[in-house]
């Protein structure tokens, strides 16, 4: 490439650089080891590897800074990126914390490798300026999460769960990429900024509404937006704790950074008549389905599923303001992905001391450990909406700009409005999971929990961040 300096290529994929070479080293250690190091040793090991290289990845990202574009544009490295490469990150560590008992996994260095891979898919998700680094980017980390999902062997339930993510997102690669290639011959470039001149100077076709439902169809899978969301149940309720805790925060973030960049900065503000009002449907069905579906579960991580797909309707509803800015709906993904992650952190404590799948198996939680529920009560709060935590700004945020974009009777105002009537839905079975942990006798012969000093940390500092974002929104707002 004339002009373009390797230096720039090098410090715009530092941070991806860091992560793959962490996973690599943290696979050779643990070949290497000999056969007569205890086990527990060895997972160890391979845990403060893999934190050392998420930190050091979160070091190169605030290095790589806020240029513009890098690598001939290639790379987009704005505020988005930044914030978008920290949160996935942090939420990435907090994960590897609260994996639960990696000792019932047959090769936990690789788990953490597979963790360290997919996080290095949304880092560069984040940044990717053109449709085939932006595809390829998707796909290291969705066949990371695939095999993440079914990784542990002892359980069916993960195999199933494996099964059916790679099935689901295997169809979505192919919606995503033959809707990509007609992007491209409609337009004759990759790069977003191109694609989106060459599209405001053309008429509107039916090849390009075509292309737009492929790769809306696409995104509705990956953030499990109904109808496209039947495999998020049984993936959060099958897959290991920490599979499902980086499917349901990191993902989703980096999903939705991605596809704010590729609907308003790739196909442009001029098609936006086009994509909108299917983003509306899409966000409208995610909002009704999850929540009410929620009602009827009795299962935690199900729970949690549903809790997800209501969740993406507002995420979706952010996307289609994100034209603006997309600080509000960023904001919105970090904050739900620190509360969810805390929540399965939580499910993770519970599982090493006994039954966890179940509302009922929280009973009595405050007496077992008041550390646990104070730190699900503040998680479960955030979800919820209830202020002053973060959560409750995500949704003010995100809602506000859809009352600015289209008023009270516009598109997004009405989405605004059937968002909050179902916030009042949502808060009632959030509410079950409290009344089990805070009101309910314990059952009989349920002991006291031991939590990892790291685990605790972790869930302390999702629990203080939660508090923090929400009392301080401009930590991260500000960026934008």
């Amino acid at each position: 490439m004339n002009g373009v300096s390797y230096v720039e290529l090098w410090r715009a994929l530092l941070p991806e650089g860091c992560l793959t070479l962490g996973a690599l080293l943290v696979l050779a250690i643990d070949l290497a080891a000999p056969a007569s190091r205890p086990a527990a040793a060895r997972r160890g090991a391979a845990t403060a590897l893999a934190l050392m290289a998420l930190a050091a990845s979160a070091w190169a990202t605030v290095r790589a800074g806020t240029d513009g574009a890098a690598f001939g544009g290639v790379f987009a490295l704005d505020r988005l990126t930044l914030v978008t490469r920290l949160g996935v990150i942090g939420l990435a560590l907090l994960t590897v914390a609260l994996a639960g008992n990696l000792s019932r996994l047959a090769n936990a260095a690789e788990y953490l490798a597979l963790i360290l891979f997919a996080t290095a898919g949304f880092t560069l998700m984040a940044a990717s300026n053109q449709l085939l680094l932006a595809f390829l980017a998707l796909e290291l980390a969705s066949l990371s999460l695939y095999v993440l999902a079914g990784f542990d062997k002892t359980r069916p339930e993960s195999a199933e769960a494996g099964l059916k993510y790679f099935l689901f997102g295997g169809v979505s690669a192919a919606f995503m990429l033959f809707g990509f290639s007609l992007l491209y011959g409609l337009t004759g470039s990759i790069a977003f900024p191109e694609i989106a001149r060459q599209l405001a100077a053309q008429p509107t076709s039916a090849l390009l509404v075509v292309a737009l439902v492929m790769v809306l169809v696409a995104f509705g899978f990956k953030a499990a937006a109904a109808p496209f969301h039947l495999w998020a149940p049984d993936v959060y309720e099958g897959a290991p704790v920490g599979s499902a805790a980086l499917i349901a925060s990191a993902s989703k973030l980096a999903g939705v950074a991605f596809f704010a960049r590729l609907l308003w900065a790739g196909i442009g503000a001029p098609v936006a008549a086009t994509w909108l009002p299917v983003l509306a449907i899409l966000a409208a069905a995610s909002l009704v389905l999850g929540n009410v579906a929620a009602l009827a579960q009795s299962n935690v991580r199900r729970l949690l599923a549903y809790s997800a797909i209501s969740h993406a309707g507002a995420l979706l509803l952010g996307v289609m303001v994100a034209g603006r800015s997309p600080g509000s709906v960023v904001y919105y993904a970090v904050t739900y992905g620190l509360a969810t992650v805390g929540a399965f952190g939580v499910i993770a404590a519970l599982e090493a001391a006994g039954p966890s799948q179940r509302i009922e198996d929280l009973a009595g939680l405050h007496r077992r450990s008041p550390f646990l529920a104070g730190c699900l009560a503040i998680y479960i709060l955030s979800l919820a909406g209830i202020p002053p935590l973060a959560g409750f700004l995500g949704k003010f945020a995100v809602f506000a700009d859809a009352l600015r974009a289209g008023g009270l009777t516009g598109p997004t105002g009405w989405l605004a409005f059937l968002a909050i009537a179902m916030g009042a839905v949502g808060l009632y079975y959030y509410l079950l999971i409290l009344k089990q942990a805070f009101v309910a006798a314990p059952k009989n012969g349920a002991a006291k929990i031991f939590i990892p000093p790291a685990a605790r940390l972790a869930l302390g500092v999702a629990a203080v961040a939660i508090i923090v974002f929400g009392v301080a929104p401009g930590l991260i707002l500000g960026a934008f």
